[in-house]
């Protein structure tokens, strides 16, 4: 019940027209009994009678009229089922556009929380091909099953109507239809549930390849990811095919008891024609409509097969539409207010599936301060600065900007009020222009020309091809890392941001694009206050305080210079930097 109650939930809108498109159905498929009763008079009176041949020829107005009745009904149950298939279609495509459109949403509200424990290749599995299964049960299966019980219901009482002893023995088959149905559909749904799954870690692998095809291609891989798809692509095939062969093994058993309503309709009818019970004309009406029986029968299994895959989509899809964020922007507002930029840390901690990553951790940035952070790998920086736009949330402690904690503040004003370039840099296929211009589209041309070159990103723009006009490949491909992480930062400096957040986006680049980024950022024409995770000392020397993380703790603060006196790590990395540096310098003069 409950699925049925979430399909007319989301079928609002289009409610009237789909219970208008059941209704014709009905009607529709109840007007099957015409022709064969038409036909029973027809054989009756003008062919079976006593006096047929005197009624061909007093009465041969009344045999063309029923033929042109024959003619009619048909045309007009043809037409009927042609406007009720496309209401159908209308309102399930309706549906399914409705249903899209707030998963879409849903997923673009959900936190990083929910992408670190869902498949890419799964979430797309349930927007395409799960609904597209709940769309093909709303506009085929559902009328499949209201017209075929409708045939059955009208055959039945018209056979009944005829003679109820005929009837009944043509009614013995059906309780064993309905139990190798039972039988068949207990054994298949586990195997469509599983069917699914396999065919969600098909899509995920072939995403994650296609994503990562220069990988594959620069270890020269290839060979071995063919073999891993074609690992999962036959456990995919296998599952298909042993749900296929389940209903071949029912499907013999079905089609032979369907098969023995024809031999009990020639045996008994025969019998009762012959004994006078029933009257040749009402024979041929059986025979006229037998299918009735048969064909809803033969459609149970295909019915079956449909909705075990319909349930099996729709818990996937339902998912989906009831999960909840842990994040949600519970302080909504009209009015969008610019901060002042500072940022607080009171003893914070946080926890990634009861793994401590950050522990008691607490400093303040004040506005327009510009804070390095500094650490070895897995130290917890990038955790760090996520918890200041809210992608995650502390597990103890609080952080604030502007005096207020994170959690009580307006999600979208928060995050409009940060802007962040991460070391992964993820360019949307779309011009260079409209990907600076990402977080404001109507930003003049020159403004967006005004932050590439602060991000040291005009020169190589304005030599490509169509300059801004150029698209970049998905991802930024066709572009080096220094220059897509350039653009990523034009892109976060564009929204003017009272808080700017560098995750590593200078790692990409030499040294003297490096110093122009760093002058640009010294410069910039308004209040920002900016967090740089660098592992560069030359990024971070500038720095008005750097702090010094490791396993989740700050073990150093201070300046450049506080820390280089203090010789701990930031001392050590300085040192074997800077010996690199007059190594290198050495063998070039050597040369």
């Amino acid at each position: 019940m409950f699925q049925l109650k979430w399909l007319w939930q989301n079928l609002k809108g289009d409610r009237v027209r789909y219970v208008l498109a059941l209704l014709f159905s009905v009607v529709g498929s109840s007007l099957t009994i015409v022709n064969p009763y038409i036909g029973q008079l027809i054989v009756d009176t003008f062919i079976t009678g006593a006096d047929a041949a005197q009624k061909l020829t007093d009465e041969r107005a009344l045999l063309i009229g029923l033929c042109l009745g024959m003619i009619g009904f048909s045309l007009l149950r043809t037409g009927l089922a042609y406007f009720t298939t496309l209401m159908y279609e209308r309102a399930s495509q309706n549906m399914l556009y409705r249903i899209r459109i707030f998963l879409y949403n849903k997923i673009q509200g959900q936190d990083m929380h929910y992408y670190d424990h869902n498949r890419t290749g799964d979430l797309m599995t349930k927007m395409t091909g799960d609904l597209d299964m709940v769309r093909h049960t709303m506009s085929w299966i559902f009328k499949t099953i209201i017209e075929s019980l409708t045939v059955f219901v009208a055959a039945v009482a018209y056979f009944f109507y005829i003679d109820a002893a005929l009837t009944w023995w043509m009614l013995l088959l059906s309780p064993p239809i309905f139990i190798v149905t039972f039988l068949f559909a207990r054994r298949v749904r586990p195997m469509y549930t599983d069917l699914r799954e396999r065919l969600s870690q098909l899509n995920t692998m072939t995403q994650e390849n296609i994503a990562g095809n220069r990988v594959v291609k620069a270890f020269a891989r290839e060979e071995y990811e063919v073999e891993k798809f074609n690992e999962k692509n036959i456990n995919f095939a296998k599952a298909n095919k042993a749900a296929a062969m389940v209903w071949l093994d029912y499907f013999p058993y079905l089609e032979t008891l369907a098969q023995g309503f024809t031999v009990i309709l020639m045996i008994a009818g025969g019998l009762f024609v012959m004994d006078g019970r029933i009257t040749f004309g009402e024979f041929s009406a059986f025979s006229a409509l037998i299918w009735g029986l048969s064909n809803p029968m033969r459609n149970i299994g295909i019915i079956i097969n449909d909705i075990q895959r319909f349930f099996a989509s729709l818990s996937k899809i339902v998912e989906v539409y009831y999960a909840h964020p842990k994040i949600v922007n519970e302080h909504k507002g009209d009015a969008k207010r610019r901060y002042t930029g500072r940022i607080q840390f009171d003893q914070v901690s946080f926890k990634y599936d009861n793994a401590m990553v950050l522990e008691n951790i607490s400093f303040s940035v004040e506005p327009g301060e510009t804070i390095a952070i500094m650490g070895a790998t897995g130290s917890g920086k990038t955790t760090l600065i996520n918890l200041i736009p809210r992608f995650y949330d502390v597990a103890k402690g609080r952080v604030l900007v502007d005096g207020t904690d994170v959690r009580e503040l307006e999600l979208d004003e928060l995050r409009g009020n940060i802007g962040v370039a991460t070391q992964d840099v993820l360019l949307f296929s779309d011009t260079i222009d409209g990907n600076i211009a990402f977080g404001n589209p109507e930003m003049p041309e020159d403004e967006v020309v005004k932050f590439a070159e602060l991000a040291a990103a005009h020169n190589f723009i304005r030599k490509m091809p169509e300059g801004y006009n150029t698209i970049v490949g998905e991802r930024g491909v066709g572009l080096s890392g220094g220059q897509k992480q350039r653009i990523a930062l034009a892109r976060a400096m564009a929204v003017q941001p009272p808080i700017l957040i560098l995750d590593d986006t200078t790692s990409a680049v030499d040294l003297e694009t490096e110093e122009h980024i760093q002058q640009s950022l010294r410069e910039l024409d308004y209040s920002c206050t900016k967090i740089i995770i660098a592992q560069r000392v030359s990024t971070t020397a500038q720095a008005d305080r750097i702090l010094i993380l490791d396993n989740g703790r700050v073990i150093e603060e201070g300046t450049h210079a506080e820390l280089l006196t203090k010789r701990g790590y930031y001392y050590e990395v300085f040192m074997l930097q800077n010996e690199g540096i007059g190594r290198q310098a050495t063998a070039n003069g050597q040369k």
